[in-house]
């Protein structure tokens, strides 16, 4: 008889469920650490397609359909992708969600939303990937902080 040991995933799996208003939403992704690199712009390069986060996509659910920045999204889940840019990134709900990373053909079709947010340098470091949902109200917003690099989505979400 052989045992296998499980070991802790170098990029340990997290899953934040948070009540929105009436719509519950269900982030799931994977964290990286930063481990002394420089990730945007480095090793995540700007204005290049990136997962947000690592391993399989980053998906989101939402239990009702919802307004992002203006368009609406069907209940359902999205694969969340992100384009890390000075000053800015554009956020990307893709209904494909069976990838693992980046899908080998984007399809433009299959964007089901897409806007564009400000990022903010932080005075703190934060070792491993993060996305957070704060101030909840009717609408929420969710933000990721990462060393140096905050991106606030703010009324990202708002219930239909």
């Amino acid at each position: 008889m052989n045992a296998q040991i499980e070991t802790p995933q170098s990029s340990p799996a997290s899953k934040l469920e948070q009540r929105v208003g009436l719509t519950d939403v269900t982030l799931e992704y994977s964290r990286p650490g930063v481990k002394g690199r420089a990730i945007f712009g480095d090793l995540v390069p700007y204005d290049k397609l990136w997962r947000a986060g690592a391993n399989k996509n980053t998906m989101v659910t939402f239990s009702d359909d919802v307004t992002i920045d203006g368009q609406t999204l069907k209940a359902g889940s999205y694969a969340i992708f992100v384009k890390p840019m000075k000053g800015s990134w554009e956020v990307f709900f893709y209904t494909d969600t069976n990838n693992w990373g980046n899908p080998q053909n984007w399809d433009d079709a299959k964007v089901a939303a897409k806007t564009t947010v400000k990022t903010y340098e932080v005075p703190f470091n934060v070792e491993t990937y993060t996305i957070d949902v704060n101030q909840i109200s009717n609408d929420g917003a969710a933000s990721t902080p990462e060393p140096a690099t905050h991106c606030q989505l703010p009324t990202l979400l708002a219930i239909s």
